[in-house]
């Protein structure tokens, strides 16, 4: 394990949001530069605890239109590898409000259209789905884990249907994801990273949400999830 490590990772999140902070306050923190900004911080991610990524499926994902990612969840690392794994320009996330509450960060997460959810709060929550699908008709990728909290062993938890919901009323592909090895570098309730770990994310095709039942779309991807997932 790598203190110094961690605190450099610590270091490339302050890089990020400072200046977004900074525009943020001048009025001029516009979606390109924080695209630019949370890919090199993924990248970035990746080279501070050198990381051996592996990408699988990103030629299957044609960059021209919205997506709502979905991926299964081993770890607060998640986040950064699918900044740098996934093909989509612009991608926003949604997040338990527990990030949001970090000091500054929270606040530069809301001014870069990250997607805040209170879980405890239905009526936030709905307003939560309710501004993603606005993201999405402004051609704004979306990115979610359905199982709607970190993994403690590396199974697939129970899929919730808020996700599938928004790509069926917003006619959205899904893409679902597949992550494996984040959990060996920083797993639930862990502080410190470990380095040197191999990291696979696999991509699937886009499927279409359009004529298809609820159940049968979450099967579909729980299937994914449970084929290419290595615990």
């Amino acid at each position: 394990m790598s203190l110094i490590d961690s605190l450099r990772v610590l270091g490339a999140m302050s890089r990020v949001t400072a200046p977004s902070l900074v525009d943020l306050v001048r009025g001029s923190l516009d979606r390109q530069t924080v695209d630019e900004r949370v890919r090199w911080f993924g990248r970035r991610v990746v080279d501070v605890l050198d990381i051996q990524l592996t990408v699988r499926g990103a030629e299957l994902v044609p960059p021209d239109r919205a997506y709502v990612y979905m991926s299964n969840h081993q770890s607060h690392l998640d986040i950064p590898m699918l900044y740098a794994a996934l093909p989509s320009r612009t991608i926003r996330m949604l997040a338990k409000k527990e990030l949001f509450q970090i000091p500054l960060w929270g606040r530069g997460l809301r001014a870069a259209e990250f997607i805040e959810v209170d879980r405890s709060n239905h009526l936030r929550a709905v307003q939560s789905i309710e501004y993603a699908a606005r993201l999405i008709r402004d051609d704004v990728s979306i990115y979610l884990a359905p199982e709607g909290t970190r993994s403690r062993d590396g199974q697939i938890g129970k899929l919730k249907k808020g996700g599938f919901h928004l790509a069926a009323d917003t006619h959205t592909p899904i893409v679902p994801v597949a992550i494996s090895g984040t959990m060996e570098i920083l797993p639930r309730g862990a502080r410190v990273m470990q380095t040197g770990k191999p990291v696979t994310v696999t991509i699937g095709a886009p499927i279409s949400v359009d004529g298809r039942d609820l159940p049968g779309l979450m099967q579909e991807v729980e299937t994914f999830f449970r084929t290419h997932v290595h615990a």
